[in-house]
């Protein structure tokens, strides 16, 4: 019989031989001390982290950009849209060919045999499917192997089961969907709810295959990234049409007005229009001020006192 007692460095025993208690001691050797972090190794255990994310950063699509000058400064505003255009054009091509790396051959899928269904069958297998929970996501990564091994494991227990289109998803992809589902799964799509739920049916006689997950998919990593590059592509391109838009409209203002970058901020004074409009307005305005003026100060005495009788007589006979 012993207890053990451990202590900084080493370890006591209690032992009880012969109905008498013992100590045992075992010395063990210091712990190391760590050694102190020096201005140099803190360097190199952050140049380690950098690396280290860099590494895990190499695939993401913002790595694909143009280099360009700091403080790059254009001449004038076509310039500058050109110079966006080109660099957009230059990773576009550039995220066109990085797609190519995850294409996979198209093999066939699992024979299906034809089933035909009766109305009342088929009636039964929606409304059957409508009320159980079980489903299959597509997210962002859109369909690979980890969608079509979820659908068979459904399909362990379940006859039917619903694939349903997160919001990452675009409208009108489900029909693709659908269809691709079908030729890699060997499933049957029985109704399309909306424009994000597809129901599927095992079939009649359904064996589940030894290798649920299809040769012809991608992996869930190599799908989060094939994703990555798509919607990169899809936000450049749809930069390129702004781009050229804005450069169009630029072409216009300047067939219209003419090039601002060419026009003499002190021609708008010099105008000669605007000389004649400020000298045909200074006598009008002399002649607004004599014709204002032109009456005698008297007369318009006369005329106030008038108009003050008249309405103290209008008072007193209301009054009366």
């Amino acid at each position: 019989m012993g207890v053990f007692r451990d202590v900084s460095h080493g370890r006591v025993n209690l032992v009880i031989s012969q109905g008498k208690p013992k100590f045992e001691t075992h010395e063990a050797d210091s712990p190391k001390k760590e050694k102190w972090m020096t201005k140099k190794r803190l360097k190199l255990q952050r140049r380690k982290e950098k690396e280290k994310r860099r590494a895990a950063n190499r695939k993401d699509p913002r790595s694909l950009t143009v280099k360009r000058k700091k403080r790059q400064k254009f001449a004038n505003v076509e310039e500058r849209i050109k110079t966006k255009l080109e660099r957009a054009r230059i990773k576009e091509a550039k995220l066109v060919e990085r797609l190519k790396r995850y294409e996979v051959p198209k093999m066939q899928g699992p024979e299906v045999k034809p089933h035909e269904l009766t109305g009342e069958e088929r009636f039964f297998m929606k409304k059957m499917a409508q009320k159980k929970s079980n489903y299959v996501p597509i997210g962002r990564r859109g369909v690979f192997g980890g969608v079509i091994l979820n659908m068979h494991m459904h399909w362990k227990k379940h006859e039917t089961v619903k694939v349903i289109c997160n919001s990452s998803c675009k409208s009108g992809h489900v029909q693709e969907f659908a269809r691709e589902i079908a030729r890699l799964s060997g499933g049957i799509p029985i109704q399309i709810i909306g424009d994000d739920t597809v129901i599927f049916y095992r079939g009649k006689n359904y064996v589940q295959p030894i290798v649920m997950s299809p040769v012809d998919t991608l992996s869930k990593k190599k799908a989060l990234e094939k994703s990555k590059y798509e919607q990169s592509l899809e936000t450049v391109r749809h930069f390129i049409a702004i781009s050229e838009k804005e450069l169009e409209l630029y072409y216009r203002h300047n067939a219209l007005y003419g090039d601002s970058n060419n026009r003499n901020p002190g021609s708008i004074l010099d105008d000669p229009t605007r000389k004649d409009f400020e000298e045909s307005g200074k006598p009008g305005k002399q002649n607004s001020d004599l014709s204002c003026n032109s009456f005698p100060p008297g007369l318009s005495e006369i005329k106030a006192s008038a108009t003050y009788d008249e309405l103290s007589e209008a008072g007193d006979d209301s009054r009366r």
